[in-house]
């Protein structure tokens, strides 16, 4: 999420409840509405040289369904993280070799604003 996101969205309650990095204040209740019509997921991945973090929590049908949760992780690691059990409960399914990080792309760009076309910046 970018820092104009962030800002768009937050209601300017507490940030970093349940403890995320980067999920603004109130944006937990707007995920909540939105998992009406099916799982929503809120992910972060902080990796440098192959160590860091990843956080996921997902919303199903209005309460969460799972998480907050919350892992330390070291590339090579064979446990399932945190992202890919969020994107399991959102039906994304891993192909021989990967995982659903990888399944899904979220491995494509190593920044945030890499994501965002060169020309909507």
């Amino acid at each position: 999420m970018t820092d104009d996101v962030f800002d768009a969205v937050t209601d300017g309650s507490p940030v970093r409840p349940l403890g995320f990095w980067k999920l603004p204040g109130g944006f937990e209740g707007l995920l909540a509405q939105w998992s009406a019509g099916g799982p929503v997921a809120h992910v972060e991945a902080e990796y440098f040289g192959g160590v860091g973090q990843q956080h996921a929590a997902v919303w199903d049908g209005g309460p969460l369904a799972l998480g907050q949760l919350e892992r330390a992780a070291r590339r090579g690691l064979r446990t399932v993280s945190p992202i890919s059990q969020a994107l399991r409960l959102l039906g994304v399914r891993q192909s021989l070799g990967e995982d659903e990080f990888s399944a899904v792309g979220l491995d494509r760009h190593r920044r945030t604003h890499d994501w965002i076309p060169s020309g909507t910046r």
